[in-house]
């Protein structure tokens, strides 16, 4: 326990510039109505409205589970392994929150969660930047238990609940956007067939009188035989003429059809990708083109990096990200491609 209380000091020296950004912000929101701090147990969170996620224990079962000595093991070895408040789980505040369960007048455990607390509130405002509601609202909830009266707490669960609307209205407006592209395009390709018809019968017409006037001098120059030669070749002509443009039209307007036919993609739910620590660290930026296949369920059945850059730097939380995308239900399984941005502060 010692060395988790040294090991957290550390690294709060090491971040004492973000630390003090962070507690200008936290002042920012003292002026909210809060409720006296007790002793007694945190209050339970207000029930989430129906545009806020779902939201899950604080605490997972399996680490409430567990005996004191083992979590104390645990949380050592989550702050070796800078697992300080995430993944979901397996990581310090989590482990620590059980234990001060279990052992409430523990003094040392208290100081290990106050001296989280900064790491974790600057983890749920990155995760809200990046409208990345699930994991927002599990580190708010890991922040509720530790001080259910930190400043922060309402401006967060504000942010949570604006930015899940805006993120709908979003949703709607790219919605309503593809559905007029869509519209205008099939308005395009029903004009483009009807040009094509229309030049296909004045083609025609050309023809027939060029087969006429052919006719009209044949009949003219030779002899009773020939002529009636020259009619059947002509009729013959025309009549395989007749067929090839009718195949081709046939051909334009199923491929027409094809095209108007095609499932168009809306968006239910797109939670941008997490920021990989290093390249965050690093201040590293870049893009991943991604192709996706999206099932008649509107679910990401497939997914694949087409091209990275940098390469092998941000492709696994791509991937990572849109598996969690969700459409609306299509008629036929679709496969698109989407480019995703990582640009630090962003």
């Amino acid at each position: 326990m010692s060395y988790a209380k040294n090991s957290i000091a550390a690294r709060l020296r090491l971040a004492a510039p973000m630390v003090l950004l962070l507690g200008l912000a936290a002042c920012s929101g003292k002026d909210e109505t809060a409720t006296p701090a007790t002793d007694a147990k945190p209050a339970a969170p207000a029930a989430a409205t129906a545009t806020e996620p779902a939201a899950e224990p604080a605490v997972s079962t399996k680490v409430q589970a567990m005996g004191s000595e083992q979590l104390r093991e645990s949380a050592s070895e989550a702050l070796r392994a800078n697992r300080m408040y995430a993944p979901a789980g397996d990581n310090a505040m989590e482990y620590y929150l059980a234990l001060r369960d279990k052992t409430p007048d523990d003094a040392s455990v208290k100081s290990a969660l106050t001296d989280l607390l900064p790491y974790t509130l600057i983890a749920a405002e990155q995760n809200l930047a990046r409208e990345d509601f699930d994991e927002s609202q599990r580190l708010i909830a890991l922040i509720e238990k530790v001080d259910a009266n930190a400043p922060a707490l309402p401006r967060l669960k504000q942010g949570i609940s604006r930015g899940v609307e805006v993120a709908a209205t979003r949703t709607t407006e790219e919605a309503n956007r593809v559905k007029k592209e869509a519209e205008a395009k099939a308005r395009q390709l029903a004009e483009q067939q009807r040009m094509a018809e229309q030049r296909s019968r004045e083609a025609e017409a050309a023809q027939q009188i060029a087969a006429q006037q052919a006719a009209a001098q044949q009949t003219a120059a030779a002899p009773q035989p020939a002529q009636q030669d020259a009619e059947r070749q002509a009729a013959e002509r025309r009549e395989a003429e007749q067929r090839q443009q009718a195949a081709a039209q046939q051909a334009a307007a199923a491929a027409a059809a094809r095209q108007a036919a095609a499932p168009t993609l809306r968006p239910v739910s797109t939670p941008a990708p997490r920021y990989p620590a290093d390249a965050l660290r690093a201040g590293t930026s870049g893009e991943v083109l991604v192709e996706i296949t999206v099932g008649t369920d509107g679910s990401v059945t497939n997914a694949r990096v087409l091209r990275a850059t940098p390469a092998r730097t941000f492709d696994r939380e791509a991937l990572n990200a849109v598996k969690r995308w969700r459409f609306e239900p299509v008629a036929a399984p679709v496969t698109t491609r989407r480019t995703l941005a990582f640009t630090p502060g962003a």
